[in-house]
């Protein structure tokens, strides 16, 4: 093999290398980021601990919607009182004003972001997929608690407010409601 040809298999062995390794880049920044908790990702825990602390901690609640998204998305509460360790739950209101169904999904972050490893959701309406039908309006959990090993962590102890916000985006909605929508226009038409 001459030269150029080397120095071409070679430049095309890292070309195929980094777009491997980019294309794992996404899966395995997700994973190190709930791991971790970097970047505010929370936990998602089967149930709060058994160690309640007597330390409270306020929990401020936000909720956007990205451009475009026709519903209009608000948390019930502003802010909250938690003790450390204890099983909260809190709702989020969402409202379909449009004349066909939508859906959406959530995504969520926690700041600051040292906290982010300590916050855990038991259960939660971001882990699927919502579909509001026209002029629908609901309700939607969250069940989570706050870590007790937060007071032992150095930037952690610190925290006195953690704020939890999601941002609601749409989404295609799923095959079958999808196809019930397509034939009702269709036989409309």
């Amino acid at each position: 093999m001459n030269p150029t040809a080397k120095t071409a298999a070679k430049l095309v062995g890292v070309v195929v290398t980094m777009g491997a390794l980019s294309f794992a880049a996404v899966p395995f920044y997700d994973w190190f980021c709930r791991v971790t908790g970097f970047g505010g990702t929370t936990s998602v825990a089967e149930a709060a601990p058994d160690t309640i602390l007597d330390q409270t901690i306020r929990v401020r609640f936000d909720a956007t919607t990205e451009p475009g998204m026709p519903w209009e998305f608000r948390p019930l509460q502003r802010t909250m009182e938690v003790r450390i360790g204890e099983n909260a739950l809190a709702f989020y209101e969402a409202y379909n004003p449009t004349s066909r169904p939508v859906a959406g999904t959530a995504s969520y972050n926690v700041t600051p972001d040292a906290a982010g490893g300590y916050f855990s959701k038991i259960a939660c309406f971001c882990f699927t997929e919502q579909v509001l039908q026209p002029g629908e309006r609901v309700e939607m959990p969250v069940s989570f608690f706050v870590d007790p090993e937060i007071v032992k962590d150095r930037e952690g102890k610190f925290v006195k407010e953690i704020t939890l916000s999601y941002t609601f985006y749409e989404m295609s909605l799923p095959e079958e409601q999808a196809a019930v929508e397509a034939s009702t226009s269709a036989s409309v038409n």
